[in-house]
């Protein structure tokens, strides 16, 4: 492959490398960022999703990129919610005299990141991606560098990150070692003539654990809770979608691209994750009164769901997670632009009792959590119902019934937290007035809120299709 054909394929990664070089750049110059150095970052999020929508297909790099369906499907989701997250952060940030041009940089370079994630044809660029959003995210989360929680969110998040980048790579050591590459596609020929022998598999689990860490599902989910809590309310709304979508379809690559023939072993593994999530983020939520420890264990138990949907195999389970995870994303967006549009005398609403009363104050912000609350429950008509319902579907076929009745009866207890801050918006007395919300949080809950109602069921309608071509992308059908 020529060097023009590798730069094509390779566009949406080159757009964004360099815009986050010159913003910091000018950002450095100009001290600051006004309206312009954002609509600037934006722009270089909007091009890179043009550029992946309309680039080539193929693979560069002796494989270590990929560009297909599934890519491309991945990619347009992920900046879609790295330019929401921009204007989201800088408008709450401003209000705390904490607002810094080098916010948009790490997200853009976040974007990367995850974008290089869903394109990963081998182990060294996996780990170069998991690490560059990775990165990205332990600064962010820390964002707020005078604040001893988000110091302290910032400081968990990086050491158990280091703690799963070690077992990633030592699981990626034992693959190559027993396989003889990096590449998936030679990890799939090793795997199929010699059989997934022991040293291979011990390698994978290894690998998985890692990057179970990334989407936070039991038993590596223990970061989560406090880095939702310690870390500013939109970059949990920005970290709490993307980077998971990214893992996700990056998991999904590894094992059907590298481990297909092995599916009997790592669905095993699929399953006892899945449903430990469910377990741990339903129960564990029941005694939380913080909203964003409420919905950091809400996440672990979402996670679960989809790991369901992967673990039913083929086209089919990844078409299943590929929508969960795009109508979560869009779900808990909104939600944390609802947190970070609210605030009482200058201070955050975080606590579930800071939410009495906010129906009478702030209807429509209150109608709007009630959309995402009712939509992370999956009832229905809302979109969390047909994210689930999509799972449920895809494990029935594939024999998983128990698996599919066990996280339904999760998500029946987890029904008890979503209820009890709806019953807290909508009865209980107010403490005291809220101050005038952000406007452009606002204007991205009431837009995500769209979605969340059965609206989005014209959105499926075209949304289902493109799920499914990515779908047989990333499962080689």
């Amino acid at each position: 492959m020529t060097l023009h054909s590798a730069a094509a394929l390779a566009l949406p990664e080159l757009i964004l490398a360099g815009s986050a070089l010159a913003l910091l750049i000018w950002g450095a110059f100009q001290g600051r960022a006004t309206a312009l150095f954002t609509i600037a970052a934006m722009a270089a999020l909007a091009a890179a999703g043009v550029a992946a929508v309309m680039g080539p297909l193929g693979s560069a790099f002796s494989g270590g990129l990929i560009a297909d369906q599934g890519a491309v499907f991945a990619k347009v989701v992920i900046y879609g919610a790295s330019m929401v997250a921009i204007p989201l952060g800088d408008r709450w940030f401003a209000r705390r005299g904490a607002a810094r041009f080098e916010y948009h940089v790490l997200v853009i370079l976040a974007a990367l990141g995850m974008g290089m994630m869903t394109s990963a044809g081998d182990l060294i660029s996996l780990f170069v991606a998991i690490e560059l959003q990775s990165l990205a995210l332990y600064i962010l989360a820390a964002f707020l560098r005078d604040d001893a929680k988000a110091s302290e969110a910032g400081l968990k998040y990086f050491v158990l990150g280091a703690l799963s980048s070690g077992l990633l790579l030592y699981g990626a050591s034992l693959i190559y070692g027993f396989a003889g590459s990096t590449r998936f596609e030679d990890i799939a020929r090793a795997v199929h003539a010699g059989g997934a022998g022991g040293g291979v598999l011990f390698g994978l689990v290894f690998l998985m654990a890692g990057l179970a860490f990334k989407v936070s599902a039991a038993p590596f989910h223990m970061w989560t809770p406090d880095v939702y809590e310690g870390a500013p309310t939109p970059v949990v709304g920005f970290f709490a979608g993307a980077p998971k979508l990214a893992a996700m379809v990056l998991l999904a690559r590894v094992l059907t691209g590298a481990f297909g023939d092995a599916v009997q072993q790592w669905r095993q593994v699929l399953v006892v994750m899945a449903l430990l999530s469910v377990a741990v983020g339903a129960f564990a939520g029941l005694a939380q009164n913080n909203v964003k420890r409420l919905w950091a264990y809400s996440s672990i138990a979402n996670v679960g769901y989809a790991l369901v949907g992967l673990a039913a195999g083929g086209a089919v389970g990844i078409q299943s997670m590929l929508l969960f995870m795009v109508l979560y994303t869009i779900d808990v967006t909104g939600f944390f632009a609802c947190l970070a549009a609210l605030s009482r005398d200058g201070r955050p609403l975080e606590r579930m009792d800071d939410f009495a009363g906010l129906a009478r104050e702030r209807p429509g912000l209150a109608l709007a959590m009630t959309a995402f609350s009712l939509s992370a429950l999956g009832l229905p008509p809302f979109s969390g119902f047909w994210a689930k319902f999509f799972v449920f579907k895809a494990a029935l076929g594939a024999g998983l019934a128990p698996v599919a009745v066990a996280a339904l009866v999760g998500s029946v207890v987890a029904a008890f937290y979503y209820l009890r801050l709806i019953k807290i918006m909508w009865f209980d007395p107010a403490p005291s007035q809220t101050d005038a919300p952000v406007g452009g949080a606002m204007a991205v809950s009431y837009v995500t809120a769209l979605f969340a109602f059965p609206v989005v069921m014209v959105a499926l309608i075209a949304l289902d299709p493109l799920a499914h071509a990515a779908a047989a992308a990333l499962a080689h059908r």
